[in-house]
């Protein structure tokens, strides 16, 4: 007997063992999330798979976080005229796309505040396009956080781009339950995504977010031309990161901007980086974000839910519209997912 022929009559080792037979005893029996080379072999799963993958990732999800969404709604204190060059953004300063410059007032911001928590959301999110705040916009924050304490019981997270440490402190002195700061995408795909600034300017923000005692958002957009590897090489970063929660969106091209002329993400390719993306992250928040609508439609935002999803942005997002509110709501009613509440209130 030749030795290939006795290596083929040994047992098959674990490299050899179906990807989604690996999957369900690392992650769903062992509770520990795959890494990038089995994110890697789970994205490149033929789409006749994708059922399969779907379950899996929701019985995931349903024993690591359990069956709740938790819902959270989103609105823009300051909108265009960012001096970032983020391919994909139309708020951007540098580039021939129609959003303008405005701020919102104090009471419009409450008034998003009180309309999000009627939805039953636990999170109010305020957004800011720039590069950071100055001392204008942090006053803008404390004033319209404490305005809205005062009449709606809500957990208020920031996202206002890159932090220095007194700002970091400054916010969680306010009382910021989670600061949400994406990474955008994989480390080696980023320069063709951003050049006003690094990769790692924007994982410093989070390191000193975290150790400030705030949660930690981080995320990132699916489908700006990045590879099947670089999607996995994400998904690494973001368990590395450990946040507390992974909004997944994906590119809704806008106009006017580099990123404006490419394609929606198949739907296919879209549902299996959620599940994938569910395997690495067994225990993280992980919320459907911008562009599903366009990439998924109603049945998408239904498979996403049953195949890994545990968080939704209700309502539009911050140039882009959404799925009403409504739809979401009835949504996650007919399919028996209870919505977490901030308290008995809601």
């Amino acid at each position: 007997m030749t030795s290939a022929s006795v290596q083929h009559s040994q047992p098959q080792d674990s490299e050899h063992v179906d990807i989604l037979e690996r999957a369900r005893i690392q992650v769903l029996d062992g509770g520990q999330g795959l890494g990038r080379d089995d994110v890697l072999e789970v994205l490149r799963l033929p789409d006749d798979r994708l059922e399969e993958l779907l379950g899996l990732a929701h019985d995931v999800r349903m024993k690591w976080c359990g069956p709740e969404i938790e819902v959270e709604g989103i609105i823009s204190l300051k909108t265009g005229g960012c001096p970032e060059d983020c391919h994909f953004c139309s708020q951007s300063g540098l580039f021939a796309s129609p959003v303008r410059a405005a701020w919102l007032d104090i009471p419009s911001l409450v008034e998003a505040a009180k309309q999000t928590a009627k939805s039953g959301a636990t999170e109010f999110c305020i957004v800011a396009a720039v590069r950071g705040p100055d001392a204008r916009l942090l006053a803008q924050v404390a004033a319209g956080i404490e305005a809205i304490r005062n009449e709606v019981d809500i957990q208020i997270a920031c996202s206002l781009g890159m932090l220095n440490q007194e700002q970091v402190d400054q916010l969680a002195a306010m009382g910021v339950h989670r600061y949400n700061h994406n990474l955008e995408t994989a480390r080696s795909h980023f320069p063709k995504v951003v050049t006003t600034h690094t990769w790692e300017e924007r994982w410093d923000t989070l390191k000193m977010v975290r150790a400030a005692g705030m949660e930690v958002c981080c995320g990132g957009i699916l489908g700006m031309g990045e590879t099947l590897e670089q999607r996995a090489e994400f998904a690494a970063d973001l368990a590395e990161l450990e946040p507390d929660e992974v909004p997944l969106n994906f590119l809704n091209p806008r106009p006017g901007t580099p990123f404006g002329d490419l394609d929606v993400l198949p739907a296919s390719e879209a549902l299996k980086a959620v599940a994938a993306f569910r395997l690495a992250l067994p225990r993280t928040i992980l919320r459907f974000a911008g562009g599903r609508e366009i990439t998924l439609g109603d049945l998408g935002a239904e498979q996403g839910i049953l195949g890994g999803i545990n968080a939704v942005i209700v309502g539009n997002y911050l140039t882009t519209l959404g799925r009403p509110a409504e739809k979401d709501l009835d949504l996650l009613v007919d399919l028996q997912m209870p919505i977490k509440a901030l308290n008995d209130t809601l």
